[in-house]
């Protein structure tokens, strides 16, 4: 009973393990003056009033600001490796063919046959075995 509950526990957390591998995530953060202002993960960050640029007049001088943004990008699996049958070697797929078949077999119910013992009779002891073998149980 604690076998199969630990079973599927392990199970449910190697699928999340999977499922999570192949997630891929970007996180913004954004920053004015080296302090963390916000942070994003599914949403766009919000920009503070500092980030707006000006032009000044026809010089185009870009005022710069003390603000940056950050992306960190969380890369996941693009594929995953399954493999089939096929990509054995020739040995490998004996070994595990009959390893299969061996295990498959190995359950194999033998046929129910009813014995009616009915009409037997036991034999009659003439003599005590126990006694004559001199084998006693304690």
């Amino acid at each position: 009973m604690n076998f199969l509950k630990t079973h599927k526990v392990f199970s449910v957390i190697l699928s999340l393990v999977v499922l999570f591998s192949t997630f891929s995530l970007t996180i913004e953060k954004h920053f004015c003056g080296g302090v963390l202002i916000d942070v994003a993960v599914f949403t766009q960050i919000e920009k503070c009033a500092d980030d707006v640029v000006s032009v000044i007049d026809t010089a185009e001088t870009v005022k710069k600001t003390c603000c940056k943004d950050e992306v960190d990008v969380i890369e996941g699996l693009d594929q995953l490796t399954t493999n089939t049958f096929e990509d054995l070697e020739d040995i490998q797929q004996q070994v595990l063919f009959a390893y299969s078949y061996s295990y498959i077999n190995l359950f194999e119910t033998l046929p129910s046959s009813v014995y009616q013992l009915d009409d037997y009779s036991p034999p009659l002891l003439i003599k005590d075995i126990q006694v004559l073998d001199q084998t006693y149980l304690i």
